[in-house]
């Protein structure tokens, strides 16, 4: 799949990520780019620090093309360590800051990862030690035994153990060295890892050129603008956090405050301190911010953006919105991680109506459809599979060529697994998810994932998952089991199995232990059934 090298935006001119940090440099030097907490990079401090750090990676052996595992939480430091990666040529791997250490593992061993950049300890669990005890790990001073392609381990908190390094010495371990910027703009930029029918995580390839040209067009689309003073809520492991976040941020000249975790109070804490002008996130942030009792008390009037998604959002929460938070503007979009995170996003003169009950139209040079069973685009207003083609659709998944070709068709259309309805205008509203994938305060959960998962307790025979609606998080796992016959378990042990086990938006969040679960002819759980009321007995 062919893509073109550059984009253009007014007079601003990029070919590779660390090039828009460079270009950025050049006309916004002294401005700010990041604030975290007591820690300010102008854009000129920024560049310095991805040099040094690119220079660090490269001394330690990173060769062009190897992938480096990136598992901390949104701050300064993440967005430093993923462009030094892209400027010494390397592939980012971001880790979901959820995983638990066999999780995280899987995600190392498939991209091959040379390096790990990660905090020891982050709401109260230490990565490293997770990650080798899952891993064959026999100690602080031993190598993780079962990835042995990892050679580095670094931790942006300074804590050291054994084999672990501190980020401050890693970038020092290279200090006078020169690096020239070896990425390139056809060469892939991430691996952000999705799950599938298969429900094994598969590393997402898209090119630097793709995510630059998607994030110029969304940034125009949305509206912003140099100046503009960004709390990315979404985190960094996330296309929404990423490329939506920091990257479309240092695009336009805007200010970027990461925020490790959301929550209703330091969230406001943050707008009002650092007159915040723009905050995406799912529906639930919004809704627990207009529900939060001091609400009235605070002052949030330098908000004017906001970006949200989901498949129906409430007419009436844009309207508030708009009226209690003073959002000058509230869009909707749609995207998902095979095209770089954006599909189609609504425009800034759109109805309420219309911005709460779509997901906008389709960005520029991108074709979007609705198609039926045999790929045949069906009639305006008539439900189909959502299919999306042109230059952001992913270069395919890493070493799973049947996923990709599973994905896209030979006429180079992304099934997404999504079924949707396209108006006469082009706008198009998502109604479910063929994928079965349901979303928990903002984060994806994929039940093929969860039910392999339980099934490696050797009491359950059959697992079923499904999303179910949750006032707070909008939706929530509920699983179905059968049990294997003289085996004895209770959905107490059950819960708090999967809460050692897997991270805890993919926890189920009830278990209903049953007799068996409903099929078809070919042995298929009729998921439908269980979504249309309580279990079979």
């Amino acid at each position: 799949m062919a893509h073109d090298e550059t984009w253009e935006r007014g007079d601003e001119q990029w070919s590779t990520i660390p090039d828009v940090i460079e270009a950025a440099a050049e006309r916004w030097g002294a401005a700010s780019a990041v604030v975290d907490g007591e820690t300010t990079l102008s854009y000129a401090q920024l560049a310095a620090a991805v040099g040094e750090a690119a220079t660090a990676f490269a001394a330690s052996g990173l060769e062009p093309g190897q992938s480096v595992g990136l598992w901390a939480p949104n701050r300064w430091e993440w967005i430093v360590a993923a462009a030094a990666v892209h400027r010494a040529g390397g592939v980012l791997v971001p880790l979901n800051t959820r995983f638990k250490g066999g999780e995280a593992g899987y995600v190392l061993a498939k991209s091959r990862a040379t390096h790990l950049v990660v905090v020891a300890d982050f709401l109260g669990t230490d990565y490293v030690a997770a990650l080798r005890a899952a891993m064959g790990g026999r100690g602080k001073s031993h190598p993780i035994v079962d990835l042995p392609g990892l050679r580095h381990v670094v931790t942006l908190d300074g804590v050291t153990d054994g084999d672990v390094t501190s980020w401050a010495d890693f970038v020092a371990s290279a200090a006078g060295a020169q690096l020239e910027d070896r990425s390139r703009p056809d060469g892939i930029s991430d691996l952000l890892f999705t799950s599938g029918t298969t429900g094994r995580p598969k590393g997402v390839m898209v090119t630097h050129a793709q995510s630059l040209r998607s994030f110029r067009d969304w940034a125009g689309i949305v509206g912003l603008a140099e100046g503009d003073r960004y709390l990315v809520v979404n985190p960094f492991f996330h296309s929404f956090g990423y490329k939506a976040g920091w990257l479309a941020a240092l695009m336009v000249g805007a200010v970027v405050f990461p925020h490790a975790v959301f929550e209703a109070t330091s969230v406001m804490d943050a707008i009002e301190s650092h007159r915040i002008t723009m905050i995406p996130g799912p529906p639930t942030l919004y809704q627990s911010i207009l529900s939060h009792p001091q609400l009235g008390a605070r002052d949030l009037s330098s908000l004017r953006l906001a970006v949200t998604g989901a498949a129906s959002i409430p007419v009436e929460l844009i309207l508030r919105m708009r009226a209690e938070l003073g959002f000058e503007t509230v869009l909707t979009a749609y995207g998902l991680t095979e095209t770089c995170g954006v599909v189609s996003v609504c425009r800034q003169d759109d109805d309420p109506e219309t911005i709460a009950t779509t997901s906008g139209r389709a960005i520029p040079d991108l074709e979007v459809r609705c198609v039926d069973d045999a790929g045949d685009e069906v009639a305006a207003g008539t439900q189909g599979e959502v299919v999306v083609r042109g230059y952001n659709v992913m270069e395919g998944y890493f070493e799973d060529p049947e996923e990709t070709a599973a994905a896209i068709d030979a006429d180079g259309w992304l099934h997404t697994g999504d079924l949707g309805i396209m108006d006469e205008r082009g706008y198009l509203r998502i109604t479910d998810r063929l994928k079965d994938l349901f979303i928990v305060g903002g984060f994806n959960a994929y039940p093929a994932e969860i039910e392999r998962q339980l099934l490696t307790d050797e009491r359950l025979a059959q697992v079923a998952v499904i999303g179910v609606p949750d006032e707070r998080l909008g939706e929530v796992g509920k699983a179905f089991v059968v049990v294997r016959p003289g085996a004895e378990v209770t959905v107490d042990e059950l819960l708090a199995w999967c809460r050692e086990h897997l991270a805890n938006y993919k926890v189920p969040r009830t278990i209903e232990i049953v007799d068996a679960l409903p099929l078809n002819a070919s042995g298929k759980v009729l998921k439908y059934e269980l979504r249309s009321g309580p279990g079979p007995t």
